[in-house]
């Protein structure tokens, strides 16, 4: 396993993290782990070199960190960097702030966290942690040692990435990153930003939530196919984000052995700046194929906004292209309800016209908001 410093006298962190957003259950129920069969995914990574454990106080309906806080137990949590989450959506005052920390010591069962995030920043959750002072909690609760960094995780557009990198002190933050999101959020623009400012980068679903692993249409297929050196779907997602140099963690969920014994074995040989340009150019005709699979032809330029209403329509046209690329209903349909607010959905649009006059694609996009609306919705 290679390591990286987080900071630069912090504490080294393994390139592969274990996420517990995604452990084994049983029948079905996200809310019901498989306590000892997580269990002993967790131990078997941390055995084999993994140090890094990020959870999160929402992750399956809010049992994942109390499950963590007793696999913990026995002498593996002083082996672990532990990452959680404070549930931003949630605060409203300066001490909703602290009661959720406290409570996640305890349920963690820890004298403090190694890592700690604002969790999912985007705009309205951003400006409510703001009025509650989420600066001096932070700095307080740097300086009593309940948490050793502090950072963020991210799901907007990338002008507000910008805006939070430079808002405070950080030392990391995590980002989505993959082969088909490089400008997507704060995409490769804001992991080469968020370094030079000196953050350590943990950047999550390298995987897309397993979209760019299922078995993909036979044009695409054959495009892998004929790579001179062969390798499996993980294989070529992961050795993308870790070609990054700029990439501390990659972050990831495995729910059965074979998947931990896959990352493994990929943590072992990862290297930055690994992949040939030939194979860089493989990678961006696929990514470039599977786009292609979008019913709206949105290059994402963003010459739409700002809408007068409020309207987020790039990033609405994006899940929607989702719903079809990846043959995936629930979650770009999660994202869509979730990660924006309601004044940033489609059904704010007033039909005023300015975007479609200012669009290069000629998109009819007060038709495919509704169209979107109809089918993210819900």
């Amino acid at each position: 396993m290679r390591y990286q410093k987080m900071t630069a006298r912090g504490p080294e962190a393994s390139i592969l993290g274990f996420g517990c957003m995604r452990l084994p259950t049983i029948g079905g129920n996200e809310g019901h782990i498989n306590e000892p069969e997580a269990t002993r995914l967790l131990h078997t990574a941390i055995e084999r070199g993994i140090n890094y454990v990020d959870t999160a106080y929402p992750y399956h309906q809010g049992n994942s960190e109390p499950w963590l806080g007793r696999a913990l137990a026995g002498g593996y949590r002083e082996k672990i960097l532990l990452a959680t989450k404070l549930p931003s959506w949630a605060i409203q005052t300066r001490a909703d702030c602290d009661r959720y920390l406290n409570e996640q010591l305890t349920r963690l069962q820890t004298s403090h966290i190694d890592f700690y995030l604002l969790h999912c920043l985007k705009r309205d959750w951003w400006e409510n942690l703001k009025r509650a002072d989420v600066f001096s909690f932070l700095d307080a609760a740097l300086k009593d040692g309940r948490i050793r960094h502090a950072g963020f995780s991210f799901h907007d557009d990338y002008p507000l990435f910008e805006e939070v990198v430079q808002a405070y002190d950080w030392t990391f933050c995590q980002i989505q990153l993959n082969y088909m999101d490089e400008a997507v959020q704060a995409g490769v623009k804001g992991l080469q930003f968020a370094s030079r400012r000196g953050l350590a980068v943990v950047a999550m679903e390298p995987l897309r939530g397993g979209s760019l692993v299922k078995p993909l249409p036979a044009d695409i297929q054959s495009l892998w196919d004929a790579a001179p050196v062969r390798r499996p779907l993980v294989e070529w997602a992961f050795r993308w984000v870790w070609n990054h140099p700029e990439v501390n963690v990659l972050l990831t969920s495995v729910n059965e052995p074979r998947q931990l014994e896959e990352n493994l074995a990929l943590a072992a040989q990862a290297q930055p700046n690994s992949l040939t340009a030939e194979e860089l150019a493989l990678i961006a005709q696929v990514r470039a194929k599977l786009s292609g699979r979008g019913p709206v032809p949105c290059t994402v330029c963003g010459y739409c906004q700002p809408c007068p209403q409020g309207v987020a329509i790039p990033r609405i046209l994006n899940f929607y292209n989702d719903r079809y690329i990846y043959e995936d209903r629930r979650g770009p349909s999660t994202a869509y309800q979730v990660l924006l607010s309601p004044e940033q959905q489609a059904t704010r649009c007033n039909e005023c016209g300015e975007c479609e006059e200012a669009c290069p694609q000629q998109i009819p996009i007060r038709e495919m908001l509704k169209k979107s609306h109809q089918e993210l919705g819900g």
